[in-house]
């Protein structure tokens, strides 16, 4: 297992550690529930220095990333950023990204899954045919994400940049504790609000943003966070985990992504065509989010059912959900199934339990 530059400090912590994408990574400190309510009332900090980031420059990085995504990443301007998503030939899903506009039309940073940073490099660099330049920063590359209704006002008065007011989607650059060249981002991954700090792992940087956030955020309730909390976080908000609810054989359309699949954007992107006549035909599955009317805990690749107990999807995701004290989950079902309110089964241990379809996000 690989180890970020903040292990020790959550071994310090006393933090359960698990493999996670060949990481060795905190799944939880003080309990998934507690931490859970610790960043949607107050702030928490992740570690997750393991996602990956490439590089892309030049005259031609542009045009690199719109035949690669599926977003229209010529839209971007300075400090502005895109969710988007990697498409393979048959339309599904490579991985889901994040594009970041450094400098217009020259230098962009996609952030990507830690599971695929080898799989989407090799799809990126296969379609680089116009000789971009690229370059996987993902080993040098530390991520903190301080999660939470108060984390940029706990953060604040380490830096002179203004991230009170940092609008959704959008960063800045510049020095925070100390470090010059930090990038600083509002593009969480909880729905609570707060920043993403990505800087280089040199010169002690990781034992000095670290320590300082700490410092300061300690005293105000600030806590680390593990990826336990994170899932139950993101599915409260009907985010998509890549290898739950996304993956290769589920297309952007499916998959409620619709938002992000830009068929008039100046350059098409890999199987649009395919998409087109997808959305022509109209869908046969659509993930949708759903909450338990019986008792059980929805799990990934439980079967989905009708009334008279006919396979009609798959859960992809599920939890408790300690917002709602109610189990909620996302799944595939049959377009004839996916509307608002419709009756669900879910198959748990051989018995069809109760649920319905619910619009998301469920907070």
């Amino acid at each position: 297992m690989k180890n970020t530059p903040f292990t020790q400090k959550h071994i310090a912590f006393g933090a359960k550690m698990a493999e996670f994408a060949g990481y060795n990574m905190p799944i939880s400190y003080s309990g998934i529930n507690d931490e859970h309510a610790t960043v949607r009332n107050n702030a928490g900090v992740f570690d997750v220095s393991h996602m990956g980031e490439f590089i892309l420059k030049g005259e031609n990085a542009l045009d690199l990333i719109q035949r690669v995504t599926t977003n229209d990443a010529s839209k971007l301007t300075n400090g502005k950023a895109q969710y988007s998503c990697l498409t393979n030939y048959e339309s599904g899903i490579v991985d889901d990204l994040i594009v970041y506009c450094m400098e217009e039309n020259k230098v962009y940073m996609l952030v990507v899954n830690a599971s695929n940073i080898e799989k989407d490099w090799n799809w990126i660099s296969d379609h680089n045919t116009k000789n971009a330049e690229i370059h996987d920063i993902s080993d040098k590359t530390c991520l903190l994400a301080i999660q939470g209704p108060n984390a940029s006002k706990i953060l604040q008065p380490l830096t002179e940049l203004d991230i009170l007011n940092l609008k959704y989607y959008t960063f800045v650059k510049g020095k925070f504790a100390g470090v010059d060249n930090v990038l600083i981002s509002a593009t969480g991954y909880t729905g609570s609000g707060g920043v993403e700090i990505y800087f280089e792992d040199k010169d002690d940087c990781a034992n000095k943003i670290w320590n300082s956030i700490f410092e300061i955020g300690t005293p105000q309730g600030l806590k680390p966070i593990g990826l336990g909390a994170r899932d139950t976080l993101r599915l409260e908000m009907g985010y998509c985990l890549y290898g739950n609810d996304i993956d290769d054989t589920t297309t952007p359309l499916e998959a409620g992504l619709g938002s992000i699949t830009k068929f008039n954007k100046p350059i098409p992107f890999t199987a649009k065509e395919i998409l087109e006549k997808q959305k022509a035909e109209g869908l046969k599955r659509k993930l949708v989010g759903f909450e338990m009317i019986e008792r059980g805990i929805p799990r990934h690749n439980y079967q989905i059912l009708d009334r008279d107990e006919n396979i009609i999807g798959y859960v992809t995701s599920g939890t408790q959900a300690p917002s709602l004290n109610k189990a909620i989950g996302l799944g595939y079902v049959t377009i004839e199934n996916a509307a608002l309110d419709s009756e669900i089964f879910i198959s748990i241990r051989n018995n069809a339990v109760k649920a319905k379809v619910v619009k998301f996000p469920f907070v």
